[in-house]
């Protein structure tokens, strides 16, 4: 199946109609393989303005396409969701902030530790930040 065809199944799963800035914002969230912020993706996407996007985020968040995690540094980062389902979230993940280089990585491979709350309490999201410094910079400081 041809990436575009891809794209447009994936909205079509999750009750989004195709259009081309939809399809443009989702090919590069998905291009990007890593959480991104909307002066990210304002950045590289040059044919759509930044309320534009904005619009697109809210809509495929609201449909359970992306995930938002605040991305222990300056705001927000959105990537795409690959849970199995339309309602429930299965794909959570921890993420890793570079307080060096101010990315945000997923570490897809590390699952969310389980979380028991108190009777009475309702868990709605869990967003698992870690921070620090990736191995890029690290290198780069080791060898500077």
């Amino acid at each position: 199946m041809k990436d575009e065809e891809r794209y447009v199944t994936m909205l079509e799963a999750h009750d989004i109609k195709a259009t081309a800035n939809r399809l443009i914002v989702l090919r590069t969230l998905d291009g990007a393989g890593r959480p991104m912020s909307l002066s990210e993706l304002e950045y590289k996407i040059l044919s759509i303005d930044k309320s534009g996007i904005f619009r697109t985020l809210s809509l495929f968040r609201e449909q359970h396409l992306v995930h938002v995690i605040e991305d222990g540094g300056d705001g927000v980062r959105y990537e795409l969701c690959h849970s199995r389902h339309d309602e429930i979230d299965d794909d959570l993940h921890v993420h890793f902030y570079c307080e060096q280089c101010h990315q945000t990585y997923c570490l897809e491979h590390i699952p969310v530790p389980g979380i028991e709350l108190p009777e009475g309490f309702v868990m709605a999201s869990v967003n698992y930040m870690v921070k620090g410094t990736c191995p890029h910079c690290a290198y780069k400081k080791h060898f500077a």
